[in-house]
């Protein structure tokens, strides 16, 4: 089930405030994000890395903070920034989400690289990043004013999925699949000023992948999204905020390339469908006005007032995911002493990050972040879920507005559908959560949803 190009909900009234900054690493930073790669270190910038603070103010302020960002390799260095995020503007981690873009052209954020070359970099640039993501939170914070969000489905068929069946072998492959369809699901958010209805901000929530650059492309990219948001920002004159969705199989048909031109075209495509929806958007409500007999019986409608919420909340709860049979970080660390081959000693690298993140025993508990923002609820988790998260999430509350965030506070793997534990594919050897896991956080996030809209 998908939700309605055209439903609007009820709107959020509060204070809500934006504000931008500038993360582009430095030159010569370790940037080797793909196995393929022959370079270390970033040649140059295409273009910059941004984080963009949303800030709803209140006695309980919530801050989401959008990332041009790929992922962590461990928790230390998740936790290194965001504990000092929650400790310099006096949070508790339920009213935080550190939500990253997933680029695959970013910067090295795994202080444990510092001996390769640009390694020396990272720690410098965790500082500074952390310097500039409270800088932002703060500046959102002060300039919070009185202001309405709302919401309106789209579609855009940017994102195709990417669990691709092997000719003659067992093996799947991340790339394009043509014959599965795709959640082409575009969800809009409009921040305007309560008082002249001024643009403030545009959301955009989308699950694909940015991985049109890969290991031919030596520049440090935003990807699609830093397109998509010049596109939505020319034409509104207000910050766009790019936050991923469920992606976990989802990700551009055109992709793995060295161009960035392609990025910007992907961007702008995503844009072009954003502007549609916002061009789309009704000035008021439509309510039933009666019929008029003109010929044919004409159902008649009139602008009717938006109504309005106050109501801002937060909840954050762990959710107990059972683990595979894992080698322990011992085990891996021995087989990277005998790698020779350096995109196995990559998959080696990053496993063992992710064991390090779940630890050596037989169950983890993965965080799950919900915020009521009026009638709308966001939900949050520091994985890479399926599409089925939020497919089913949207099914099971109709007529609400359901955000859902992959890759927020954190990362710990792919979450796939419990049946891709038969296959050989990357997202099922790569996730440490064993089959289930999924299934696991839907009934969880449903569960978490439904009392959030319980409350008032």
């Amino acid at each position: 089930m998908r939700p309605s190009d055209s439903f609007v909900t009820t709107a959020y009234v509060g204070e809500i405030g934006l504000a931008r900054e500038d993360i582009t690493p430095p030159a010569g930073i370790y940037a080797r994000n793909w196995g393929r790669a022959q370079h270390d270190v970033a040649t140059g910038v295409h273009r910059p890395l941004t984080v963009t603070a949303c800030a709803f103010a209140g006695s309980t302020p919530l801050i989401l903070l959008a990332a041009d960002l790929g992922w962590w390799k461990n928790p230390e260095d998740e936790w290194l920034v965001r504990g000092a995020l929650l400790a310099g503007l006096k949070l508790n981690p339920s009213q935080l989400l550190l939500s990253l873009s997933h680029t695959h052209a970013g910067p090295g954020l795994y202080r444990e690289d510092a001996p390769r070359t640009g390694g020396a970099l990272i720690a410098p640039y965790l500082a500074q990043l952390t310097d500039r993501l409270l800088a932002a939170a703060r500046a959102a914070l002060a300039q919070a004013q009185p202001a309405r969000l709302s919401w309106r489905y789209g579609r855009c068929d940017l994102a195709q999925n990417r669990d691709l069946p092997e000719l003659g072998t067992t093996r799947y492959l991340v790339g394009h699949n043509p014959a599965l369809a795709a959640d082409d699901t575009l969800l809009v958010g409009r921040i305007e000023t309560a008082t002249d209805a001024r643009p403030l901000a545009t959301l955009v929530n989308y699950a694909c992948h940015p991985t049109t650059l890969a290991w031919d492309n030596p520049l440090i990219s935003p990807d699609y999204p830093g397109a998509l948001r010049e596109t939505v920002e020319n034409a509104t004159g207000a910050p766009c905020l790019f936050l991923q969705g469920a992606s976990g199989e989802l990700a551009p048909a055109e992709q793995y390339l060295g161009d960035p031109a392609v990025a910007d075209r992907h961007g702008r495509r995503l844009g072009y469908a954003v502007l549609s929806v916002l061009a789309g958007w009704p000035q008021a409500l439509q309510a039933p006005a009666g019929v008029v007999e003109s010929g044919a019986p004409l159902a008649v409608t009139r602008h009717a007032p938006e109504p309005t919420s106050t109501v801002l909340g937060a909840t954050l709860a762990p959710i107990a995911l059972p683990l595979k049979p894992l080698p322990t970080v011992a085990e891996i660390e021995a087989q990277l002493q005998t790698c020779t081959d350096r995109a196995i000693g990559e998959r080696l690298w990053r496993q063992r990050g992710v064991r390090r993140g779940v630890g050596d025993g037989t169950s983890a508990p993965l965080s799950l972040w919900v915020w009521r923002l009026g009638e709308a609820v966001l939900v949050a988790a520091p994985s890479e879920a399926y599409s089925a998260l939020q497919l089913e999430l949207r099914a099971r509350f109709p007529g609400r507005i359901v955000v859902v965030l992959n890759l927020t506070n954190g990362s710990l793997g792919y979450l796939p559908p419990h049946q891709h534990y038969e296959r050989n594919q990357y997202a099922v050897w790569q996730t440490p959560f064993a089959a289930g896991s999924l299934e696991a956080l839907i009934a969880a996030a449903t569960t978490r949803v439904a009392q959030a809209l319980a409350s008032s």
